[in-house]
């Protein structure tokens, strides 16, 4: 299936970035190499395309991160296009990969939940993300850790039907999910 994404004027250099990459082809026939089901789905390693069976992948980009635009308005909601990145062990400044991507499925979490995390430190939260978490979902865990830098805008349900997929001991899902990416202007 298909899905529209929109990028994000809040965070222009992982738009720009995105654009740059699509123009010159860099998401032709990629995998969706890692699926964790009501987590999320992630795609953007160059070495995903044409991958053997059952090799291990995500490890590949483009040679380059983009520093961390981090932005408190911009959550982890369902359908929440952000950058992935190295650890903070070796990324201190939580930069993010040059190509890789994930798109949030997440889940909906009760109020309590919101609670508790809040409790804890793990999230903050205003009245409208709680709301978005509670009604909608996501993964309010990752906000303000990693870049948020667009949206699904249509096709929430093949988001959802990829991360339902079966996947092996690395999250790779058994049956490739490829995909291309283009731009509508």
């Amino acid at each position: 299936g298909n899905m529209l994404i929109k990028l994000y004027n809040e965070t222009p250099a992982h738009r720009d970035n995105m654009i740059k990459l699509v123009n010159e082809g860099f998401y032709k026939d990629q995998l969706f190499h890692r699926v964790i089901k009501d987590f999320m789905i992630q795609g953007g390693d160059p070495h995903s395309t044409g991958a053997e069976k059952g090799q291990r992948l995500g490890s590949g980009g483009p040679g380059y991160t983009v520093p961390a635009e981090f932005n408190t308005e911009l959550i982890h909601k369902k359908g929440a296009l952000a950058a992935a990145r190295t650890g903070d062990a070796v990324n201190p400044e939580q930069a993010s990969s040059g190509s890789q991507f994930y798109l949030v499925q997440g889940r909906v979490l009760t109020p309590e939940e919101i609670n508790i995390l809040s409790q804890r430190g793990r999230a903050s939260f205003t009245e409208e993300s709680s709301m978005v978490y509670t009604s909608l979902g996501g993964t309010p865990h990752l906000d303000g850790t990693y870049t948020v830098f667009g949206e699904v805008v249509e096709g929430l349900e093949v988001l959802d039907s990829i991360a339902a997929r079966q996947v092996d001991a690395y999250n790779r899902p058994l049956e490739d999910v490829i995909y291309s990416i283009s731009l509508i202007k």
